[in-house]
Formats: C-alpha cells, structure tokens, sequence
C-alpha cells in the first residue's frame, strides 16, 4: 500500500511511497540489528571509504534532489543545492571522525591493573528528519551514527519522503552491508503508532530527533519509559541583537537572510530582530528596502529569491500572526499577508511582549523588530523565551559582542554574523525547549557511542577475603 503527497504549490502529485505500519516496524528492527552485527566489525579506514562513497553517491543524485524538493516542500533550487551540498559535508566530515572514536587508560590505586575507558558502538539509531532542509537534517540524523559503527533506521518526513528516500538510495550504492541503512516512509495518518512502534522496539538502543518541541516532548517521554537516550533539536526563536554601534548595513544583509532564506522555514532562522532604539529608525527604514526586493515566486522557474511555503497551515499561522500584531499596535513595514503558499517576505516593527509573535515561532517568512532601551534590556529582550536555539549579536566592538553572547541563553551565538550558519565539524544544538545534546563534529561521537570501563589485571590478585 502507497501514500501520496502533493506539490504544495501546484496540488499535483509530487511522490508515490510506501505507506508502512506499525506492524511492519519489527522487521525493520530485525533487518538493522544484522546490518549492525556486519557493520559493527568494519575497521575505521573501511567505514571511511564507504562514508565517503556515500557522499559523491549523494551528490551524483544533485538533479534529483532538486526535483523532489522542489516537488515535495516547494523549495528552491538554491535551496535544494545549499542541502546538498552541506549533506555532502556532514558525510565527509563523519567518514573523518572513524580514527577519532578514541578511549584512554586512566591510573589505577589497585597495583597491576590496566584500567581503561573505551567508546563502542550502540546497536540500532532511529533517526527522525524533518521536511525543511531535508538533505541535511536526514543525512545528520545518520551520518555520525554509521561513524561510530552503528545501524541505522531513518523514518522519512511525510512531507518529503522521496527526498528521504533518496539518501538511503545513495548510502546503498556505497556499498553499505545489507541492513546497515534502512529507511521508514509511512501515511501521516500513522506516524504516531509507527514512531512509538520504532521507540519501543528492543533493539533501537537510541534516538534522535529534529522538529518541533511539541513532538519532541512526546519522543522523550516516550523513550524516558525504557530509559533509552535521546537527542532532540526542535524549535527556536532566534533572536539578533543590533546594538548601538552596530554596522546597519551588515545588519541588515544577515537579518534578510537570516529571516526569509528557504521562506524562513530553519530552525535557525531569525524570528527576533531587538534593536536598540538609538539606531532602531535607520535600521527598520533601511531593513524594510532590502525586505522589499526579496519577491516571491514559483521555485521552479527560479526568477526569485522566496519559493512556496510547506503548506496551507503556515499561511494560515502566519497571517493569523499579522492579525494579531497589527490589532495591538504593531507597524506593518514590509510585505503583508498571504493569500497562497507564495507568501511574501513580511516585517512587522514596533512588536511588544504583548503579541504572539514577540514569543511563537512562526516558521514562516514574517520577523518581528523589538525596540530596546539599550544594552541589558536588548538582553533581557532576547532571554525571554523558552527557546535557546541559534542567536546573532552586531557591535562594531568585538569584545563587547563576545561579553553580550556569553550572556545569551542559547546553544549557538554568532558575533557580526547570521543565526542562520551550519558546518559539519560544529557542535549543533540547543537549550530548553530547543532540546538537549549536540550532533556535528566530535561532539556527535558522544551521542552514538557507549562509554565503557574495562579492565585488565598483570599481577595475581590480593583480596581481603
């Protein structure tokens, strides 16, 4: 039995997959667990080279990524080729990782013994990715793992399952053993009992998740009941801080960018623009002209920065969000609501605790100007959210940039730069309700790893009983 999902912006049919059930999940389990017995014996320099077959295998399939996601999500073609190219990354960047899975000896008080710490691998990975950037979220969701000597399971976004799809294709021609590389795609209808199928099966020994922090309270409480270990990255509200001595128009090229690159769809993406009011007139005046230039259209004649949102929903969440700004007092300074899933680039200024936007995340191509009195208060702005994802600071003083950073509550803060930034070797992720744990570089060894104790004994043993 097939799903179908549509073309968000023309209503056509974009990709046939299989619907699984939750039933089915068993033998996807059982499938990966001898993938992981096969895999798990491989030396680092081989799983090296078959990483890295994987990566020119995925760039091989550029024509076909960017159909899907132009298909699928409504994406650009910038868009699809900015995933592919960091997907490609993230592979390379694991297949460097197979000699860096390292242990140590620690010294022991008891004569004769050899104690060390070792990393192995885990078992089985369920990796689960999003539609946004579904290159990039659904190679990082498994690439580290396979690293570190595991299985994995990738269950496909609904939204783009082809897309998904087509990573595991590429991971196979690599060369991966039978099993080591598994893919679930399922109706949307059944993504709740074929999640928590994959939770609760044995032999998924860990999880990770990217999404939305409502579905990722439901995984970890999911997980918490058999202990098993999770790695969430979920919502943001990225908030850019322009402080008075902020070079305006570095500030405003990485807002646009920050805000309205893939529609403001990222989890990265700046939602929150807190602008001193010394410099807040110029900032808005010269942010709104840039905003103005970033036409929307349909991505694939390629003729606009802005392609289609995911879906009719985000229409209707951002508009209902303009609703409410403008009711209590916001100005309108760009773009405006949206009457398709070719939506504008919006700003609204004047934005105050008091409307939803100053703390829902959108995802959407909207961001909000929040004027603050000075310094601390851009601070106190900027920490009054339960996300803690990706933040920016401008300050033409480097040293004052660095000192306000330090005092965001977030995962990621970059200095005179985009919230928006991502590379395979960083450590990724957030605080509160933006998650826990980090994927990238060697960080990610940690999450897809056991560390073990074990020891070995030269000399005969002396007890005291």
């Amino acid at each position: 039995m097939n799903f179908e999902r549509k073309n968000p912006l023309t209503g056509e049919l974009a990709s046939t997959s299989t619907a699984m059930k939750a039933g089915d999940m068993e033998a996807i389990a059982q499938q990966a667990q001898a993938g992981f017995a096969v895999w798990s014996t491989f030396g680092p320099n081989a799983r090296r080279t078959v990483l890295n077959k994987a990566a020119i295998a995925l760039e091989a399939r550029h024509a076909e990524f960017v159909d899907a996601m132009m298909n699928e999500v409504g994406a650009t073609a910038n868009w699809a080729m900015f995933n592919l190219g960091l997907a490609a990354s993230m592979l390379r960047e694991a297949a460097s990782l197979t000699t860096q899975i390292g242990g140590e000896t620690i010294p022991s008080d008891k004569p004769g013994c050899l104690a060390m710490a070792l990393r192995e691998p885990v078992g089985v990975i369920l990796g689960i990715a999003p539609w946004n950037a579904p290159i990039i979220l659904g190679v990082r969701a498994i690439s580290t793992a396979l690293a570190c000597g595991n299985s994995v399971i990738l269950k496909a976004s609904e939204l783009c399952p082809r897309t998904h799809s087509l990573i595991i294709e590429a991971c196979i021609e690599a060369g991966f053993p039978e099993g080591t590389v598994n893919i679930v795609t399922n109706a949307p209808a059944d993504a709740g009992e074929v999640v928590g199928a994959l939770i609760d099966h044995p032999l998924v020994k860990r999880i990770n998740f990217t999404g939305s922090t409502d579905v990722g309270r439901i995984i970890a409480k999911r997980a918490a009941e058999h202990l098993k270990p999770v790695l969430l990255e979920l919502g943001g509200k990225a908030p850019m801080l322009v402080l008075d001595d902020a070079d305006l128009d570095e500030a405003v090229k990485a807002a646009a960018f920050g805000a309205f690159m893939n529609q403001g769809q990222i989890c990265m993406s700046t939602e929150r623009l807190i602008v001193d009011l010394s410099v807040a007139d110029a900032f808005a005046s010269k942010f709104a002209a840039k905003v103005k230039t970033m036409t929307t259209g349909d991505p694939r004649e390629g003729n606009t920065p802005l392609g289609a949102v995911v879906d009719q929903k985000t229409v209707t969440k951002v508009n209902s969000l303009i609703e409410d700004a403008l009711s209590k007092g916001a100005r309108l300074i760009a773009g405006g609501k949206g009457d398709s899933v070719l939506m504008p680039a919006t700003v609204l200024d004047n934005v105050t605790a008091d409307m939803k936007i100053y703390r829902e995340e959108s995802f959407g191509p909207i961001v909000a100007i929040i004027r603050a009195q000075n310094e601390a208060d851009a601070l106190g702005i900027a920490n009054d959210s339960e996300y803690g994802l990706s933040a920016a600071v401008f300050t033409k003083d480097t040293a004052r940039g660095l000192k306000v950073a330090r005092k965001v509550k977030s995962g990621i803060c970059h200095v005179n730069g985009s919230t928006v930034h991502d590379e395979a070797q960083m450590p990724f992720g957030g605080v509160g309700a933006s998650g826990y744990g980090r994927f990238g570089g060697k960080a990610g060894i940690d999450q897809f790893t056991e560390l073990r104790w074990i020891t070995m004994e030269t000399e005969a043993g002396h007890f005291p009983i």
